[in-house]
């Protein structure tokens, strides 16, 4: 007997795991993403793709941050970037900066979380992610 496969007339809806990982974000934090964006694309060797809400950039095929389009990371005004290998001046920096949501286990592969609570925040998202751009090129 053969069987029929109904199709399916009811829409997917969205892992509730992602929505608590990862939230709206905020209208702020789409400003600085654009602004950030903006910046980040006059760096050389750059180029970009969308997933999962977020605009990863990559230094030739190398990622190394992820700025919020529409999905936050650990909040609604955060950014992630990696470096894989933090330098002991980078770490301590790091461990002293309450806006990185770092999750330095093993198993974060090297990326990080940045909150940005203000537009100050920039100048230092900037300096983030260029050591993560830097990091990119070895």
């Amino acid at each position: 007997m053969k069987k029929t496969v109904q199709p399916h007339t009811k829409k997917r809806t969205a892992n509730p795991r992602l929505r608590n990982k990862f939230p709206l974000v905020s209208e702020e934090m789409k400003q600085w993403s654009a602004m950030l964006q903006g910046e980040l694309n006059s760096w050389p060797a750059i180029h970009t793709k969308s997933m999962f809400g977020f605009l990863f950039f990559y230094r030739r095929k190398v990622v190394f941050a992820g700025l919020p389009v529409t999905r936050g990371f650990d909040s609604p005004n955060a950014l992630i970037f990696k470096i894989p290998l933090l330098s002991p001046a980078l770490r301590k920096r790091a461990e002293g900066d309450a806006r990185i949501g770092a999750s330095m286990k093993a198993s974060s592969k090297g990326w990080f979380s940045l909150e940005l609570r203000a537009e100050s925040d920039l100048r230092d998202a900037l300096i983030w992610l260029h050591h993560a751009y830097e990091a990119a090129r070895k």
